[in-house]
């Protein structure tokens, strides 16, 4: 039973150790030249870690709990074991998989309107806030005529990451 436990604490010190080091460990591994994707998918470190401690901890519980022996600890261990590299792979599969939305860009400034900040001098600089992706933005503007504060405005041109050039909402 003992061998089962120390199999346990060892598979989970070995997912803390992945978790902590993040990717340093298989960094380690998969330097090596004949092991080269040896760690990628199934055999990666936290599969590895979930099939050693579910294979310990499931070994030690059928010894604790019945009457059956060694051999058939360490079969019910290493179905549990597989199960949870199974299920981590699976899991770790979805996790990598997600796919953000695209980051916004200055472009996307182009046709949004806001209202205007600090008014806009005819030959200068004032500021705007629009809303890029939900979130508001407070940036540099410039407009060919000047532009009172508190007026709508349209974004016509992205001139810079922080700058934009806009005209005045007419209605």
């Amino acid at each position: 039973m003992t061998v089962f436990l120390v199999l346990g604490i060892a598979g989970i010190v070995l997912l803390l150790l992945t978790l902590v080091f993040d990717g340093v460990l298989e960094g380690l591994f998969g330097g090596a030249g004949f092991l080269d994707g040896l760690f990628d998918g199934l055999l990666s470190l936290p599969v590895v870690a979930g099939f050693v401690s579910m294979l310990g901890f499931g070994g030690a519980l059928v010894l604790g709990t019945t009457g059956l022996g060694a051999g058939a600890a360490t079969a019910v261990g290493t179905c549990a074991g597989a199960g949870a590299g199974w299920l981590t792979w699976r899991l770790s599969r979805a996790l990598m998989r997600d796919d953000p939305a695209a980051t916004p860009r200055g472009t996307d400034l182009v046709g949004s309107s806001g209202s205007v900040v600090t008014a806009i001098p005819a030959e200068g600089y004032g500021e705007v806030l629009v809303h890029l992706a939900g979130q508001p933005l407070k940036l540099a503007a410039k407009s060919p005529g000047g532009v009172p504060r508190g007026t709508e405005i349209w974004v016509e041109e992205s001139l810079s990451p922080t700058s934009v050039a806009v005209r005045p909402v007419r209605r």
